[in-house]
Protein backbone atom coordinates (compact mmCIF):
# COMPACT_ATOMS: atom_id res chain seq x y z
CA UNK A 1 0.00 0.00 0.00
CA UNK A 2 1.50 3.37 -0.81
CA UNK A 3 2.40 5.01 2.52
CA UNK A 4 0.88 8.85 2.65
CA UNK A 5 2.76 11.28 3.84
CA UNK A 6 0.73 13.61 6.47
CA UNK A 7 2.48 16.88 7.09
CA UNK A 8 2.12 18.33 9.99
CA UNK A 9 -0.63 21.42 9.21
CA UNK A 10 -2.86 18.86 7.65
CA UNK A 11 -2.31 16.84 11.06
CA UNK A 12 -3.41 20.31 13.53
CA UNK A 13 -6.21 21.58 11.10
CA UNK A 14 -7.58 17.84 11.61
CA UNK A 15 -7.19 18.01 15.35
CA UNK A 16 -8.69 20.89 15.50
CA UNK A 17 -11.63 19.73 13.42
CA UNK A 18 -12.31 17.51 15.51
CA UNK A 19 -12.99 19.23 18.75
CA UNK A 20 -15.68 20.85 17.27
CA UNK A 21 -17.96 17.44 16.36
CA UNK A 22 -21.40 17.08 17.74
CA UNK A 23 -20.32 16.82 21.32
CA UNK A 24 -23.83 15.20 23.00
CA UNK A 25 -24.24 11.31 21.87
CA UNK A 26 -20.24 10.75 22.60
CA UNK A 27 -20.32 13.13 25.90
CA UNK A 28 -23.01 9.91 27.13
CA UNK A 29 -20.98 7.47 25.21
CA UNK A 30 -17.60 8.52 27.71
CA UNK A 31 -19.48 8.98 30.92
CA UNK A 32 -20.12 4.99 30.54
CA UNK A 33 -16.87 4.74 29.55
CA UNK A 34 -15.33 2.01 29.88
CA UNK A 35 -17.89 -0.37 30.60
CA UNK A 36 -16.11 -3.71 29.72
CA UNK A 37 -11.90 -4.08 30.06
CA UNK A 38 -9.79 -2.07 28.02
CA UNK A 39 -6.62 -3.47 26.03
CA UNK A 40 -3.12 -1.57 25.89
CA UNK A 41 -1.13 -2.89 22.95
CA UNK A 42 2.69 -2.80 23.87
CA UNK A 43 4.96 -3.39 21.04
CA UNK A 44 7.73 -4.95 22.86
CA UNK A 45 8.27 -8.08 24.80
CA UNK A 46 7.00 -8.43 28.88
CA UNK A 47 9.83 -6.38 31.06
CA UNK A 48 11.12 -3.36 28.96
CA UNK A 49 10.78 -0.32 29.87
CA UNK A 50 7.46 0.61 27.71
CA UNK A 51 5.50 -2.94 29.37
CA UNK A 52 6.32 -1.69 32.67
CA UNK A 53 5.09 1.71 32.26
CA UNK A 54 1.94 0.67 30.47
CA UNK A 55 1.66 -1.95 33.46
CA UNK A 56 2.12 1.20 36.03
CA UNK A 57 -0.49 3.40 33.77
CA UNK A 58 -2.89 0.60 33.48
CA UNK A 59 -3.15 -0.22 37.16
CA UNK A 60 -3.78 3.61 37.89
CA UNK A 61 -6.31 3.65 34.96
CA UNK A 62 -7.63 0.53 36.68
CA UNK A 63 -7.86 1.70 40.32
CA UNK A 64 -9.72 4.73 39.04
CA UNK A 65 -12.10 4.15 35.90
CA UNK A 66 -12.81 0.73 38.07
CA UNK A 67 -12.41 -1.64 34.74
CA UNK A 68 -9.33 -3.66 33.95
CA UNK A 69 -6.59 -2.35 32.06
CA UNK A 70 -4.99 -5.00 30.41
CA UNK A 71 -1.44 -4.94 28.74
CA UNK A 72 -1.04 -7.16 25.68
CA UNK A 73 2.43 -7.64 24.35
CA UNK A 74 2.49 -7.78 20.82
CA UNK A 75 6.28 -7.45 20.07
CA UNK A 76 8.02 -7.55 16.54
CA UNK A 77 9.14 -5.56 12.79
CA UNK A 78 10.12 -2.22 15.36
CA UNK A 79 6.74 -1.80 17.30
CA UNK A 80 4.63 -1.79 13.82
CA UNK A 81 2.68 -4.97 14.46
CA UNK A 82 1.25 -3.55 18.00
CA UNK A 83 0.61 -0.36 16.11
CA UNK A 84 -0.94 -2.20 13.29
CA UNK A 85 -3.65 -3.68 15.40
CA UNK A 86 -4.43 -0.36 17.14
CA UNK A 87 -4.92 1.32 13.85
CA UNK A 88 -7.28 -1.88 12.75
CA UNK A 89 -9.26 -1.86 15.89
CA UNK A 90 -12.35 0.01 16.79
CA UNK A 91 -12.29 3.71 17.28
CA UNK A 92 -14.06 3.08 20.74
CA UNK A 93 -11.82 3.38 23.51
CA UNK A 94 -11.26 -0.42 24.02
CA UNK A 95 -7.79 -0.09 22.31
CA UNK A 96 -4.72 2.12 23.22
CA UNK A 97 -1.34 1.71 22.22
CA UNK A 98 1.80 2.36 24.18
CA UNK A 99 3.18 4.93 21.75
CA UNK A 100 7.29 5.72 22.05
CA UNK A 101 9.13 7.29 19.96
CA UNK A 102 9.89 4.88 17.66
CA UNK A 103 7.09 4.98 16.13
CA UNK A 104 7.35 9.08 15.42
CA UNK A 105 10.53 7.82 13.49
CA UNK A 106 9.45 4.08 11.97
CA UNK A 107 7.28 6.21 9.20
CA UNK A 108 11.06 6.78 7.74
CA UNK A 109 12.49 3.77 8.99
CA UNK A 110 9.87 1.47 7.10
CA UNK A 111 8.72 3.54 4.09
CA UNK A 112 5.79 0.83 2.87
CA UNK A 113 3.57 0.98 6.28
CA UNK A 114 0.31 0.02 5.60
CA UNK A 115 -0.49 2.79 8.13
CA UNK A 116 0.38 6.76 8.75
CA UNK A 117 1.25 6.82 12.74
CA UNK A 118 -0.17 10.48 13.09
CA UNK A 119 -3.27 9.92 10.32
CA UNK A 120 -4.21 6.95 11.86
CA UNK A 121 -3.35 7.11 15.70
CA UNK A 122 -5.10 9.59 17.54
CA UNK A 123 -2.83 10.95 20.40
CA UNK A 124 -4.16 11.01 24.53
CA UNK A 125 -1.36 11.75 26.59
CA UNK A 126 2.46 11.79 26.91
CA UNK A 127 3.69 9.95 30.18
CA UNK A 128 7.54 10.22 30.31
CA UNK A 129 10.73 11.17 28.65
CA UNK A 130 14.21 8.83 28.56
CA UNK A 131 17.46 11.13 29.05
CA UNK A 132 20.12 9.34 27.46
CA UNK A 133 23.57 9.67 28.06
CA UNK A 134 27.25 10.25 26.22
CA UNK A 135 29.55 7.81 27.66
CA UNK A 136 33.28 6.95 27.02
CA UNK A 137 35.56 3.95 28.07
CA UNK A 138 37.53 5.77 31.14
CA UNK A 139 40.71 5.00 28.63
CA UNK A 140 39.53 7.25 26.02
CA UNK A 141 41.55 10.47 26.22
CA UNK A 142 38.79 12.59 26.06
CA UNK A 143 37.19 13.92 29.33
CA UNK A 144 34.58 16.41 28.02
CA UNK A 145 32.67 17.06 24.78
CA UNK A 146 34.96 19.78 23.27
CA UNK A 147 37.64 17.40 23.52
CA UNK A 148 35.48 14.53 22.24
CA UNK A 149 34.79 16.76 19.37
CA UNK A 150 38.78 17.94 18.45
CA UNK A 151 40.11 13.62 18.90
CA UNK A 152 37.18 13.04 16.48
CA UNK A 153 38.25 15.75 14.01
CA UNK A 154 41.89 14.87 14.02
CA UNK A 155 41.18 11.11 13.92
CA UNK A 156 38.26 11.03 11.59
CA UNK A 157 36.72 7.29 11.01
CA UNK A 158 38.80 5.86 14.47
CA UNK A 159 36.29 6.27 17.04
CA UNK A 160 33.82 3.40 17.11
CA UNK A 161 29.81 4.48 18.64
CA UNK A 162 28.37 0.92 19.73
CA UNK A 163 24.66 1.21 19.66
CA UNK A 164 21.77 -1.49 20.97
CA UNK A 165 20.33 -2.08 17.24
CA UNK A 166 20.35 -0.40 13.84
CA UNK A 167 17.90 2.61 13.61
CA UNK A 168 16.77 2.26 17.23
CA UNK A 169 17.45 5.36 19.89
CA UNK A 170 20.74 4.74 21.06
CA UNK A 171 21.86 4.56 17.21
CA UNK A 172 19.67 7.72 15.76
CA UNK A 173 20.69 9.78 18.97
CA UNK A 174 24.44 9.29 17.51
CA UNK A 175 23.51 9.95 14.17
CA UNK A 176 22.12 13.51 15.39
CA UNK A 177 25.34 14.03 17.05
CA UNK A 178 27.83 13.30 14.20
CA UNK A 179 25.46 15.46 12.09
CA UNK A 180 25.36 18.15 14.71
CA UNK A 181 28.99 18.20 15.98
CA UNK A 182 30.41 17.31 12.67
CA UNK A 183 32.27 14.23 13.25
CA UNK A 184 33.14 11.28 11.26
CA UNK A 185 32.81 8.19 13.78
CA UNK A 186 31.91 4.42 12.72
CA UNK A 187 28.61 3.16 13.85
CA UNK A 188 28.69 -0.44 15.85
CA UNK A 189 25.40 -2.19 15.90
CA UNK A 190 24.83 -4.68 18.48
CA UNK A 191 21.93 -7.06 19.40
CA UNK A 192 20.90 -5.86 22.76
CA UNK A 193 22.39 -3.16 24.97
CA UNK A 194 23.99 -5.47 27.72
CA UNK A 195 26.44 -6.62 24.77
CA UNK A 196 26.55 -2.75 23.32
CA UNK A 197 27.67 -2.29 26.98
CA UNK A 198 29.75 -4.95 27.39
CA UNK A 199 31.81 -3.98 24.40
CA UNK A 200 32.39 -0.56 25.80
CA UNK A 201 33.58 -1.54 28.88
CA UNK A 202 35.85 -3.59 27.28
CA UNK A 203 37.31 -0.78 24.81
CA UNK A 204 36.44 -2.63 21.80
CA UNK A 205 34.02 0.24 21.56
CA UNK A 206 34.68 3.84 22.14
CA UNK A 207 31.61 5.83 22.90
CA UNK A 208 28.18 5.06 23.11
CA UNK A 209 24.85 7.09 23.60
CA UNK A 210 22.50 4.88 26.06
CA UNK A 211 19.76 5.03 28.41
CA UNK A 212 20.37 6.29 31.94
CA UNK A 213 19.00 3.40 34.03
CA UNK A 214 20.98 0.74 32.30
CA UNK A 215 24.65 2.96 32.33
CA UNK A 216 24.19 4.68 35.53
CA UNK A 217 25.75 2.02 37.57
CA UNK A 218 28.44 1.44 35.37
CA UNK A 219 28.98 5.76 35.86
CA UNK A 220 28.99 5.56 39.43
CA UNK A 221 31.73 2.75 39.83
CA UNK A 222 34.06 4.30 37.56
CA UNK A 223 33.50 1.60 34.69
CA UNK A 224 32.34 4.48 32.36
CA UNK A 225 32.74 7.98 32.29
CA UNK A 226 29.84 10.81 31.69
CA UNK A 227 30.54 13.16 29.25
CA UNK A 228 26.90 14.72 28.41
CA UNK A 229 23.49 14.09 28.90
CA UNK A 230 21.13 14.55 26.02
CA UNK A 231 18.21 16.27 26.88
CA UNK A 232 17.85 19.94 26.83
CA UNK A 233 17.85 20.26 31.17
CA UNK A 234 19.88 18.24 33.66
CA UNK A 235 18.88 14.86 34.65
CA UNK A 236 17.99 14.38 38.07
CA UNK A 237 19.61 10.91 37.94
CA UNK A 238 22.62 12.77 36.70
CA UNK A 239 22.51 16.23 37.89
CA UNK A 240 26.24 16.75 37.89
CA UNK A 241 26.72 15.78 34.34
CA UNK A 242 25.91 18.80 31.61
CA UNK A 243 23.69 19.11 29.22
CA UNK A 244 24.72 18.60 25.44
CA UNK A 245 23.46 21.52 24.53
CA UNK A 246 25.51 23.26 26.35
CA UNK A 247 28.27 21.97 23.77
CA UNK A 248 26.40 21.59 20.70
CA UNK A 249 23.57 24.33 20.52
CA UNK A 250 19.86 22.41 20.33
CA UNK A 251 21.08 18.98 20.49
CA UNK A 252 18.23 16.95 22.30
CA UNK A 253 17.40 13.15 22.21
CA UNK A 254 15.21 11.39 24.67
CA UNK A 255 13.20 8.54 24.73
CA UNK A 256 9.51 8.88 25.38
CA UNK A 257 6.44 7.30 25.96
CA UNK A 258 2.42 7.96 25.90
CA UNK A 259 -0.92 6.79 25.10
CA UNK A 260 -2.76 6.76 21.45
CA UNK A 261 -5.87 5.49 19.97
CA UNK A 262 -7.35 4.50 16.68
CA UNK A 263 -8.55 7.33 14.52
CA UNK A 264 -11.64 9.06 15.78
CA UNK A 265 -11.80 7.83 18.88
CA UNK A 266 -14.48 9.99 20.42
CA UNK A 267 -13.28 13.33 21.96
CA UNK A 268 -14.66 13.51 25.31
CA UNK A 269 -13.24 9.79 25.97
CA UNK A 270 -9.69 10.57 24.75
CA UNK A 271 -10.37 13.69 26.63
CA UNK A 272 -10.97 11.50 29.96
CA UNK A 273 -8.16 9.42 29.96
CA UNK A 274 -6.20 12.53 29.20
CA UNK A 275 -7.35 13.80 32.69
CA UNK A 276 -6.56 10.41 34.46
CA UNK A 277 -3.42 10.31 32.88
CA UNK A 278 -2.26 13.64 33.91
CA UNK A 279 -3.47 12.67 37.73
CA UNK A 280 -1.38 9.94 37.79
CA UNK A 281 1.45 11.76 36.48
CA UNK A 282 0.98 14.05 39.67
CA UNK A 283 0.91 11.46 42.16
CA UNK A 284 3.76 11.26 44.11
CA UNK A 285 3.94 7.29 44.14
CA UNK A 286 3.77 7.06 40.47
CA UNK A 287 6.10 10.10 39.99
CA UNK A 288 8.41 7.72 42.38
CA UNK A 289 8.12 4.20 39.77
CA UNK A 290 8.60 6.33 36.58
CA UNK A 291 11.68 7.90 38.44
CA UNK A 292 12.99 4.33 38.79
CA UNK A 293 13.05 3.66 35.59
CA UNK A 294 14.83 6.68 34.29
CA UNK A 295 12.66 8.90 33.60
CA UNK A 296 11.05 12.47 33.83
CA UNK A 297 6.96 12.75 33.95
CA UNK A 298 5.65 14.67 31.06
CA UNK A 299 2.32 15.52 30.91
CA UNK A 300 0.40 17.04 27.73
CA UNK A 301 -3.05 17.73 26.39
CA UNK A 302 -4.06 15.84 23.74
CA UNK A 303 -3.36 18.19 21.08
CA UNK A 304 0.12 19.32 22.56
CA UNK A 305 1.06 15.44 23.07
CA UNK A 306 -0.27 15.58 18.93
CA UNK A 307 1.95 18.15 17.94
CA UNK A 308 5.02 17.19 20.04
CA UNK A 309 4.79 13.75 17.65
CA UNK A 310 4.43 15.54 14.78
CA UNK A 311 7.72 17.02 15.29
CA UNK A 312 9.77 14.49 16.60
CA UNK A 313 8.06 12.84 13.40
CA UNK A 314 9.57 15.68 10.96
CA UNK A 315 13.14 15.73 13.42
CA UNK A 316 13.68 12.34 13.65
CA UNK A 317 12.74 11.55 9.39
CA UNK A 318 15.42 13.36 8.61
CA UNK A 319 18.10 12.19 10.68
CA UNK A 320 17.25 9.01 9.30
CA UNK A 321 17.18 10.21 5.85
CA UNK A 322 20.00 11.83 6.00
CA UNK A 323 21.91 9.02 7.87
CA UNK A 324 20.29 6.61 5.34
CA UNK A 325 19.73 4.19 7.94
CA UNK A 326 17.72 1.12 6.90
CA UNK A 327 16.08 -1.83 9.44
CA UNK A 328 17.75 -4.79 9.87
Amino acid sequence: MMNLKFPRRQFLHLAAGAAALPAFPRIAMAQAYPSRPVRIIVGVGAGGPPDIVARLMGQWLSERLGRPFIVENRPGAGTNIATEAVVRAPADGYTLLQATLTNAYNEALYPKLSFNFIRDITPIASIMRTPLVMVVNPAFPAKTVPEFIAFAKTNPGKINMASSGTGNLTHVAGELFKMMAGVDIIHVPYRATPLALAALLTGEVQVMFDLIGTSIEHIRAGKLRALAVTTAARAPSLPDIRPMAEFVPDYEASGWQGVGAPRNTPVEIVERLNQEINAGLADPTLKRRLASLGGVVFTSTPAGFGTFIADETEKWGKVIRAANIKPD
